[in-house]
């Protein structure tokens, strides 16, 4: 049971949201993990795009694999908020308070949607949300929002069993990173590991520049630039497009190396996830 925080610094366009949903996505497709996604975003769709929409509520009921016994109670994070204010939350109620993507695989804990003023007070609600999520879930993916404060970002990113920190593959990204882990002794540990988001293998900037440039010990992972997921992205068809994207057998398809690494960044996790339990 293990917390993976997707964080990034600052507010560069670096595709952290969709990589999540991405390797989340393929992670409960691939692997018998029980998943949360959780959004710490104030009136984000992004996520909501991906999964749901019209599509999704003709069939919400039945799930992809098969019947959704989850009785949805509120509205994500909101529907939280009074059970927390009472101390009555119990790790596997949270499940009630969520989408269900692919039935005791995915699910997702919604952005705030109320008013300014509630989400500013909810904030400080979420790392309790997580430390509870994670007594149920196997694995629990958050989204990280510059908007929650640095005050509740430090603690989630400290009670994080994984922070995920992803960069672009502009060289002031990878600098700025790299001097963060200068000052910063949580972004020098073996609980980071670096994701390229929007990855462009035709850049200069290859992985295998960044990782030289880097002096990475540690694998860095990539999310490619991948034109069908992100239009996907927005026509609440992840599911499907991922479902049909097991079905690639041709190398030489672009659609393959997306899937590659996602396979190979999925493994990344587990295989950090499994070093980390071992020094315990």
């Amino acid at each position: 049971m293990s917390i993976i925080t997707f964080w990034n610094k600052g507010k560069e366009q670096v595709g952290k949201t969709l990589s999540m949903i991405a390797i989340a996505t393929y992670m409960a497709i691939e692997h018998n993990y029980k998943i949360l996604v959780v959004s710490t975003s104030y009136k984000d769709k992004t996520i909501d795009n991906c999964y749901w929409g019209k599509e999704l509520e003709k069939r919400k009921n039945l799930g992809i694999f098969g019947p959704n016994a989850n009785t949805y109670m509120g509205n994500g994070f909101e529907g939280l908020i009074p059970m927390m204010k009472s101390s009555k939350l119990r790790p596997e109620l949270i499940t009630n308070y969520t989408r269900v993507i692919f039935k005791d695989r995915l699910e997702v804990l919604k952005s705030f949607d109320g008013a300014l003023e509630d989400y500013k007070e909810a904030v400080n609600y979420f790392p309790d949300v997580l430390t509870a999520a994670n007594g149920y879930y196997d694995l629990v993916f958050v989204d990280l929002d510059d908007a929650v404060g640095p005050e509740v970002s430090n603690t989630i990113l400290n009670q994080s069993t994984i922070i995920m920190s992803t960069l672009s593959q502009r060289m002031s990204s990878i600098n700025e990173f790299m001097q963060l882990q200068e000052e910063n002794e949580l972004f020098k540990g073996p609980k980071v590991l670096v994701l390229i988001g929007r990855y462009d293998r035709y850049s200069k900037y290859t992985l295998k520049n960044i990782t030289r440039y880097m002096k990475e010990k540690n694998k860095i992972s990539t999310v490619p630039y991948n034109t069908l997921y992100f239009e996907a992205a927005e026509e609440s068809a992840v599911p499907d497009l991922f479902l049909k994207f097991r079905k690639l057998k041709d190398t030489e398809d672009r659609n393959y190396l997306f899937m590659t690494e996602l396979k190979r960044c999925s493994e990344n996790i587990i295989y950090r996830l499994q070093d980390l339990q071992m020094k315990l």
